[in-house]
């Protein structure tokens, strides 16, 4: 059952051909083209303020914590109202910070009782994704809509996949091939559902197999986004949801492995390298779960090649660079850990709180608090601050990284990061 109206409606604007750009001029998903924050980008600055090294700067009103995706000249965005009843799309175009399009997808009449209720979530929270001529907007249950690129006409919508979030939406839809991967983890159905990127029809529809141990139904939350990877000539998708994290075919949506835990309200996304999948386990305390890839059905007990439970994030993703995995908690506390052992190698106290994602570009890592401050480090097996910078508003979502560019959505503007050229 829909929540409400779907529009049409968009302001004036003149259409641009998407330019193809290399892989440095895209940030397709909100972890970037790899979907584990590692940037191709080279010449970002390391220094900036509210006066210094702004190409542009654009104000974005409602409340979202959606991160902006880019493709060539394009920069796409969502938001909402606070209310949620009604939820937007943008389209700004990276060079000028003119904007391109902006169009109501939803209105919605239905909305949950509770609404997103704190701080740490908005009704446009799941960032967009985007590829050569598409992009695809995704409100959770709300609505999930096609738009052409060229011409900013929605090529297709649904409205029928449906859950009760109880805190909003969080989980941001992946592609792989033709298909776009959707998760929704309510509190009363949980279910990964991939729809073709052509029609918008469902390919396939994978039920959550969680044997719910609590009569408390908040437990079964999750907003966390999925990661594709590749296993023995397959690609596989790694989702985490509450009370455990599953493989599933990409192509089929089979289950083929889950590995359990008590943790729910997952947020950060998992990654996968050489074989390994680290996951983290979400509230009441996270841990971090490295998880060898195969076996079938419950692996539990067979799989799990180490796990930490010290610092671990609730909301920021990991980040998986040359053997360490770096962390960075909502406290504001950075560890680096060996991926291979889980043991710590460094561990510093920044200023928190921390939600957005952290990043690399050119071999250093970029972490951004909700005030606004940003930490550039070093990566390596010893903790070396190189750079600290602040900016106004405060940040929630990921910054995108292109070219010499960082694009960067603070709670109230739209930012371009970039020294000028010389």
């Amino acid at each position: 059952m829909a929540q409400g109206k779907s529009l049409t409606r968009e302001v004036p604007a003149v259409p641009a051909i998407t330019k193809p750009g290399t892989s440095a001029e895209k940030w397709p998903d909100f972890r970037g083209p790899a979907g584990n924050g590692h940037s191709q980008g080279k010449g970002v600055p390391l220094a900036w303020s509210e006066t210094k090294n702004v190409r542009w700067k654009i104000p974005v009103p409602g409340r979202a914590w959606s991160s902006p995706v880019v493709w060539g000249d394009q920069i796409w965005l969502t938001t909402a109202t606070e209310d949620g009843r009604a939820m937007s799309a943008w389209c700004v175009d990276r060079a000028t910070g003119a904007v391109r399009m902006k169009r109501d997808l939803f209105l919605n009449t239905q909305l949950e009782e509770q609404g997103p209720g704190h701080d740490s979530n908005s009704y446009a929270s799941p960032s967009p994704v985007i590829e050569a001529g598409r992009v695809y907007l995704h409100y959770g249950k709300y609505g999930t809509a096609c738009l052409d690129t060229r011409t900013f006409k929605t090529l297709w919508q649904r409205r029928d996949l449906l859950c009760t979030h109880s805190a909003g939406p969080g989980s941001s839809p992946v592609l792989y091939k033709n298909l776009l991967i959707l998760t929704f983890d309510g509190i009363d159905v949980q279910y990964v559902a991939a729809l073709d990127t052509r029609t918008g029809k469902t390919v396939w529809k994978t039920d959550r197999s969680v044997a719910w141990d609590s009569p408390d139904v908040q437990q079964r939350k999750s907003f966390s986004t999925p990661f594709v990877t590749e296993w023995q000539g397959k690609a596989v998708v790694i989702s985490t949801g509450a009370k455990a994290t599953f493989a599933y075919d990409a192509l089929t949506g089979r289950e083929l492995w889950k590995v359990t835990y008590k943790g729910f309200s997952n947020a950060a996304r998992p990654i996968a390298e050489k074989g390994i999948a680290y996951v983290t386990t979400g509230y009441p305390r996270g841990e971090l779960l490295a998880v060898r890839l195969g076996g079938a059905g419950d692996v539990t007990k067979t799989h799990v090649a180490w796990e930490c439970a010290r610092n671990v994030p609730l909301n920021p993703s990991p980040l998986l660079l040359d053997g360490l995995i770096y962390l960075i908690n909502g406290g504001g506390i950075l560890t680096c850990l060996d991926a291979a052992t889980g043991e710590d190698v460094w561990k510093e106290r920044l200023v928190g709180p921390f939600s957005a994602s952290p990043v690399l570009v050119e071999g250093r890592i970029f972490l951004f608090n909700e005030s606004g401050k940003a930490t550039i480090l070093e990566a390596g097996r010893q903790f070396k601050k190189v750079a600290e910078n602040d900016l106004e508003g405060g940040l929630m979502g990921s910054p995108a990284i292109v070219g010499r560019s960082m694009i960067l959505r603070s709670r109230t503007h739209l930012y371009c990061i970039e020294a000028p050229a010389r």
